[in-house]
């Protein structure tokens, strides 16, 4: 199969001849245009493979074009020559749907890393199709779960930051493990950090790693999980766990690709891709100032939300099947039945702990059924979380929500009644900053 031709959008003849060059060694050709008009003719007379696009541009700027190749042809990916430094381009170059950035002057190692993940889009390497889930592991066919397999085949098409929120036991990390096989680093590492696993004193020379004898206890240099990560993803589980210090460092390694190992005297360059998640609420760390604000916008480019399994309890069905299947196979046990009325208790269950939950009652049930069969008695709930009831209204989506948010606005309001509505007083009774409470007045539409 012959190899993509790459468009160049530049009106500086030397910089256009650099890229030439380099794309040339590559084994790819190019084709080098000035202006957005003549880029936007260019591409629907030909089938380009990759868009190289500076910013600053005659007749608009790269932005413009990103946001129009998105609308006509999304399935060209299209990277952005950014000034230095210049990081709010980067990220709404992003946001628009930019597959990546690289910024001037240019390091050629980082353009053809850059060149070679856009490549494997246009299905001209090993493997194609990406964009389509490549294990079909997120089970269900309620239209959330739909959304969120088509949301994550779409990102996975880009290099940009991705933050995964949702409740505890959704499977966060298996939308992480997804986006990363759908995408073009999937031949890479996919290297998992639980970021409130690691001690504080040791998560600086875990994520980073550390030279010999740089403190005691380093008797050889050990590459960090960053470096394991390179050329493919490093998804960053609970991330609102990492202490102050080390979001900062985080934020470097966002922004200028480069880490320093512990003892170290110089960076050194990494290229993976960073996922993260967190079951936390960030905006409200940020507003408290327990997360860094700059840090969250870098991480939060692009946002997928997993939903709770009480939103989507139409695929409990599918989900308790495949699940049984699994738990059966791995203790060797015969595949039971799952009896009526045991699936009416099971779809109709709340699950504070999601998907995790079903799979400990699951469990427990197949362990305890006889006969091969399943039935209403082999189903355990968590005590205190009864099941909801049957009728449709009180199984809308958010309703846990929707009561911890209704809680929160009384004791906000009583509290600022009984300071005759001073703020500053109002959260000091609360026990919260006055900028938590402003941020906590404003998400609730409290006047």
């Amino acid at each position: 199969m012959p190899k993509p031709m790459v468009l160049i959008v530049d009106d500086e003849p030397d910089l256009c001849e650099l890229l030439s060059i380099t794309l040339g060694r590559m084994g790819l050709e190019s084709r080098a245009v000035h202006d957005v008009a003549t880029a936007k003719s260019a591409v629907r007379e030909h089938g380009f493979g990759l868009c190289l696009t500076d910013m600053q541009l005659p007749d608009g700027n790269g932005l413009d074009l990103v946001d129009w190749l998105q609308t006509n042809l999304p399935d060209l990916p299209v990277a952005v020559i950014t000034a230095h430094g210049n990081v709010e381009t980067a990220v709404r170059a992003l946001k628009l749907g930019a597959f990546d950035f690289v910024s001037k002057p240019l390091d050629l190692a980082d353009l053809r890393k850059l060149v070679a993940q856009a490549i494997k889009l246009s299905g001209h390497d090993v493997g194609t199709d990406t964009g389509v889930i490549v294990a079909p592991r997120l089970l269900g066919q309620s239209a959330a779960m739909e959304e969120l397999r088509e949301l994550i085949g779409r990102v996975a098409r880009s290099q940009a930051p991705v933050h995964i929120s949702g409740e505890s036991g959704t499977g966060k990390e298996l939308v992480a493990q997804l986006i990363h096989e759908s995408g073009s680093r999937r031949d890479g590492p996919f290297v998992p950090v639980n970021c409130g696993a690691i001690p504080t004193e040791l998560m600086e020379s875990e994520l980073f790693g550390h030279k010999r004898g740089s403190f005691t206890g380093a008797v050889a240099d050990k590459k960090g999980l960053v470096q394991v990560a390179e050329g493919g993803t490093l998804f960053l589980d609970e991330v609102a766990d990492l202490p102050l210090h080390m979001q900062v460092k985080l934020l470097r390694l966002i922004q200028e690709r480069t880490v320093r190992p512990v003892g170290e005297a110089r960076e050194v360059a990494v290229d993976a891709r960073i996922l993260s998640a967190t079951h936390k609420d960030l905006a409200g760390l940020v507003a408290d100032g327990r997360f860094r604000e700059d840090l969250y916008y870098r991480i939060n480019v692009i946002e997928i939300k997993v939903p709770p399994l009480r939103g989507r309890l139409e695929d409990v069905p599918d989900l308790a099947r495949a699940v049984l299947n699994r738990l059966a196979r791995r203790s060797k046990l015969p595949v039971p039945e799952i009896a009526p009325d045991a699936m009416r208790l099971l779809a109709s269950y709340h699950y504070p702990g999601n998907v995790r939950e079903l799979e400990n009652i699951l469990e427990r049930a197949l362990t305890l059924c006889a006969d091969g069969k399943i039935t209403a008695g082999d189903i355990a709930v968590r005590p205190g979380a009864a099941p909801l009831p049957a009728a449709p209204a009180e199984l809308s989506d958010g309703a846990l929500d929707a009561q911890v948010a209704h809680i929160e606005r009384e004791a906000i309001v009583k509290a600022l009644e009984q300071t005759r509505y001073n703020k500053t007083a109002a959260a000091k009774l609360l026990g919260i900053t006055f900028r938590a409470l402003r941020y906590r007045i404003k998400k609730l539409g409290i006047e």
